[in-house]
C-alpha cells in the first residue's frame, strides 16, 4: 500500500541523485531562500523541497500528474494540511515506542503488535479525513489514494486486525506442535492459535488426554534460559511476519508525510506570494527539443522572499531561439532576470507552479550555471583559468536541450579575449542544441553575435530608469557607469 502522490509509478525517492553541479546551482540561484520559504522552519519540508527541486522531471505526463495533484492541494489546502499533520503524528508516535532488546523474538513481537495497535487508530482517522474530503479532489493521485483507503482500510477490516492483534498477548499460554527429527530433536515447529480463557483448543485437549507432559520446576536459572530460548524459537516466525506488517504501515505513513510535505511546502510558498500580491500560474511544459520559452511577468521568487518591496517581472518571447543575450545598465535587473529563468524551470519541472503570470517552456535536460566568482586569494591559478575549468565541468555534463545560464562569464580577462572565448563557447553549445542565456557587459561579444547570428538570438537590454525591466533591443554598448556614478556621488565638475 503506497500513497503515490508524486508519481503514478512509485514512491518519491528523497535521496534520488541531484542535478550535476548542484552546489553551484544552489548558490547562484539562491535556492536555499526558496526552500526556506516553503519549509517555514520545518526541516523535513525543507529536505523534501530540496530533493524535488534538484530532481526535475522531463516527462510531460509525469509533470501533468504532479501538477493536477498540486491543483487539488491549492483548492483543498486545509484538508491537505490536516492529512499531512496526521501522517506526521503517526510517524512520531511510532518513533516513541521503545524498541525491544536485539535478538529477542518476543520483544520484537510485542513492539510490533504495539505499533500496529497504535497505527490502527491513525489509519481509522486517516480514513475519516479522506471520506470527508474526497469530494473536493479530482486528480488521479488523490482519487487513487482515497479509493485505496476506502476499499482496503474500512472499519470492518480495522476491527478484524485489532481482534487479531489481541491474540498475540498469549495470556493463557502458547500452543505449538513439532515432529521428532534426527536424534529425537524437535523439527518443523508450528505455532497454533492460542487458547482463550475457558476455551482450550483441540490440540490442547489431546495433549491433556494423552497424559504426556513435562514440567520445568523453574528452580534454576538455566531452566528459565532454556524456556525463554524455546519460546523465542517458537515466536521467531510470527514475530518476523508481524514486524514486517508494522514496517509496511510505518513506511506508508512516512511516504505519505514526505509526499504531502512537498505539497504543503508549495502551499506555504503560494500563501506568501499571494500575500505580497505576486502572481503564480500552472506552467505549460512542452517536450524537450521543442524550443518553447514564453513568459509574462516572470520574476525571481527568491528575491521576492528576501525583499519587502515589490519585485518586477519581465515578458519574454523566445520560442525557437537558442540564445538570449542580456546587456545594459549595472544594477538594472540582468542577474535577477537570469535567476528568474533558472528558478522558473526548476519549479515548473518539479511539478510546482511558476513565478509568473504565464509560462510556457520546453523541458530542460538539466539546468547549469556559470556565474562570476568573487576573488579567491587561495586560488593556485588565475581567475580566467578557474572560469574555464568550471565551464569545462559544465560542458562535460551537458546534453542536448540543457539550459546554461551565464552571468558575466569570462570578464576576468580583457574584453577582446573574453569576447572571443564567449563567442566560441556559445557557438559550440548552440551546435549541441543547448539553450543559453548570457548576461554580459562585453559589447564586442554582443555586437558580434547580433551581426553573425541574429536570427537565432533574442537581445534584451536593461536601463537604469526602466524600473528593472528588460526590453528587446540592440545590444547596449555601455553599462551606464557614468549615470550610476552621478547618482551615488553627484554630478562631476
Amino acid at each position: 500500500m503506497r500513497p503515490r502522490l508524486m508519481s503514478a509509478d512509485g514512491d518519491f525517492d528523497l535521496h534520488a541523485p541531484e542535478l550535476p553541479l548542484a552546489p553551484d546551482l544552489v548558490a547562484d540561484l539562491h535556492l536555499e531562500t526558496l526552500w526556506a520559504g516553503m519549509a517555514r522552519g520545518d526541516r523535513r519540508l525543507y529536505a523534501m523541497a530540496r530533493a524535488a527541486t534538484l530532481a526535475p522531471l522531463t516527462d510531460p505526463a509525469a509533470l501533468a500528474y504532479r501538477q493536477a495533484a498540486l491543483d487539488d492541494c491549492l483548492r483543498n489546502a486545509p484538508a491537505v494540511r490536516a492529512l499531512h499533520t496526521l501522517a506526521d503524528e503517526a510517524v512520531k508516535a511510532e518513533e516513541k515506542i521503545i524498541r525491544g532488546s536485539s535478538g529477542s523474538s518476543e520483544g520484537l513481537l510485542n513492539r510490533s503488535v504495539h505499533v500496529l495497535e497504535l497505527l490502527c487508530g491513525h489509519l481509522r482517522e486517516l480514513g475519516r479525513l479522506a471520506a470527508s474530503s474526497a469530494h473536493g479532489f479530482r486528480s488521479a493521485a488523490f482519487t487513487r489514494l482515497f479509493a485505496l483507503l476506502h476499499n482496503e482500510l474500512n472499519e470492518k477490516y480495522l476491527r478484524s486486525v485489532e481482534a487479531f492483534l489481541r491474540g498475540f498477548d498469549f495470556e493463557h499460554g502458547i500452543i505449538a506442535s513439532a515432529r521428532l527429527g534426527e536424534g529425537n530433536k524437535g523439527v518443523v515447529f508450528r505455532l497454533h492459535e492460542p487458547p482463550g480463557k475457558g476455551r482450550p483448543i483441540p490440540l490442547h485437549r489431546r495433549l491433556k488426554k494423552s497424559g504426556l507432559a513435562y514440567t520445568l520446576p523453574g528452580k534454576y536459572e538455566e531452566e528459565w534460559r532454556s524456556l525463554n530460548a524455546f519460546r523465542s524459537r517458537l515466536l521467531g516466525g510470527v514475530a518476523g511476519a508481524v514486524s514486517g506488517s508494522a514496517d509496511d504501515v510505518c513506511d506508508f505513513f512516512r511516504a505519505l508525510r514526505n509526499e504531502l510535505g512537498f505539497y504543503v511546502g508549495c502551499l506555504n510558498l503560494a500563501e506568501t506570494l499571494a500575500q505580497r500580491g505576486l502572481p503564480f500560474c500552472p506552467p505549460e511544459i512542452h517536450p524537450s527539443g521543442t524550443g518553447v520559452f514564453t513568459a509574462r511577468e516572470l520574476y525571481d521568487p527568491c528575491l521576492a522572499l528576501r525583499l519587502d518591496d515589490p519585485v518586477t517581472g519581465n515578458d519574454i518571447s523566445a520560442d525557437g531561439l537558442g540564445l538570449i543575450v542580456v546587456t545594459g545598465a549595472n544594477r538594472g535587473g540582468k542577474s535577477t532576470f537570469l535567476r528568474s529563468v533558472g528558478v522558473a524551470h526548476l519549479m515548473a519541472q518539479c511539478g510546482m507552479f511558476a513565478p509568473a503570470r504565464g509560462l510556457s517552456a520546453s523541458a530542460a535536460q538539466g539546468v547549469f550555471t556559470h556565474f562570476k566568482r568573487e576573488e579567491d586569494r587561495s586560488m593556485t591559478s588565475g581567475k580566467l583559468d578557474e572560469e574555464l575549468a568550471r565551464m569545462s565541468q559544465v560542458v562535460d555534463r551537458l546534453r542536448p536541450d540543457s539550459l546554461v545560464l551565464c552571468n558575466e562569464s569570462f570578464m576576468s580577462t580583457n574584453e577582446r579575449e573574453g569576447s572571443d572565448i564567449s563567442r566560441e563557447i556559445v557557438g559550440a553549445l548552440g551546435e549541441l542544441g543547448v539553450r543559453v542565456v548570457f548576461v554580459t557587459h562585453m559589447h564586442a561579444f554582443a555586437h558580434r553575435t547580433s551581426t553573425e547570428t541574429p536570427e537565432g538570438t533574442l537581445f534584451l537590454t536593461a536601463e537604469r530608469d526602466g524600473g528593472f525591466r528588460l526590453r528587446p533591443g540592440t545590444p547596449s554598448p555601455t553599462a551606464h557607469a557614468e549615470k550610476l556614478y552621478a547618482q551615488i556621488f553627484g554630478e562631476r565638475d
